[in-house]
């Protein structure tokens, strides 16, 4: 299933702090996560939920996708997030530490209306990731990577390595599903070689998007998971040939000395629908 929307890049944005929410609006993300959790301390959730609610229900954010990453369940704050955003227009409410659809079940029966997001970001959720990925209200998944590098104990490496299981894993429920799925942070914000390479990792395996912990790497992600023109050049191609093949009533073409058959037009069309999409909401 292709994703209309893009979410090439997903910025997380402190929902205690006035100026961020402000900023916010104005900034090159695709979507942005409106964190009451990790980015919050207990004594401001309170205050923190009412600046959100107050800001959400009056500010306009345009094209961007907004998700409010809320407390979980578990916590003395998580019933009082759900029921201040339950009816408000945002397009997901990100459920943290998601391990079971059970933890979805929960938070489905309290709000019954809101696309739900899942934070994939414990061992066991990895291993229930295609239950997870089953739940009917499920529309998108986050990889948490710090935490679960946490929870394995795993060493930090360029290449990812400790967390691949996981993150292959989580990437294949998705995908089969039909979801979105962003991965990880990249915690070192003013390297920007490094979150390049990440974010060229992650758009080989297949996610849709980065999220991001400063506004400076929005550039970085915004590229990185966008189709390049070399890309849409050669999917523009590779359709035109495929066309002209079946006019001669032949089931395959060759462009540059390769194979085109119909499951890669598929995907030469997701990648110029994918460029159209980020070309409108570039233009807003």
């Amino acid at each position: 299933m292709a994703i209309a929307r893009p979410y090439r890049s997903v910025l997380y944005i402190p929902g205690s702090k006035d100026r961020a929410l402000e900023k916010a609006r104005d900034l090159p993300a695709d979507a942005i996560i409106f964190d009451l959790e990790d980015a919050v301390a207990a004594d401001e959730k309170g205050n923190a939920r009412a600046l959100l609610a107050e800001t959400l229900a009056s500010a306009d954010y345009g094209s961007r996708a907004k998700i409010v990453r809320v407390n979980g369940l578990d916590t003395p704050w998580g019933r009082d997030d759900l029921a201040a955003f339950a009816g408000m227009a945002v397009d997901a409410l990100l459920i943290p530490k998601v391990s079971s659809p059970a933890d979805l079940d929960a938070v489905a029966a309290l709000v019954p209306d809101l696309p739900l997001w899942a934070m994939m970001e414990t061992a066991l959720g990895m291993l229930n990731a295609a239950a997870i990925a089953a739940h009917p209200r499920l529309s998108g998944m986050v990889m948490g990577t710090n935490d679960l590098a946490k929870e394995l104990g795993s060493r930090f490496r360029p290449d990812r390595l400790p967390l691949q299981a996981g993150l292959g894993l989580c990437l294949l429920a998705a995908k089969a599903r039909g979801l979105v799925i962003i991965d990880g942070v990249y915690n070192a914000f003013k390297d920007d070689d490094g979150l390049r390479a990440e974010c060229e990792q992650g758009r080989d395996m297949g996610f849709d998007g980065k999220t991001l912990i400063h506004p400076a790497q929005l550039a970085v992600a915004n590229t990185a998971f966008a189709p390049s023109e070399a890309e849409v050049t050669l999917a523009r191609r590779q359709i035109d040939a495929f066309a002209a093949a079946e006019q001669l009533g032949q089931g395959v073409a060759v462009v540059d000395g390769k194979i085109v058959e119909n499951l890669h037009i598929v995907t030469a069309r997701q990648t110029l629908a994918k460029a159209e999409a980020i070309a409108a909401m570039d233009a807003t």
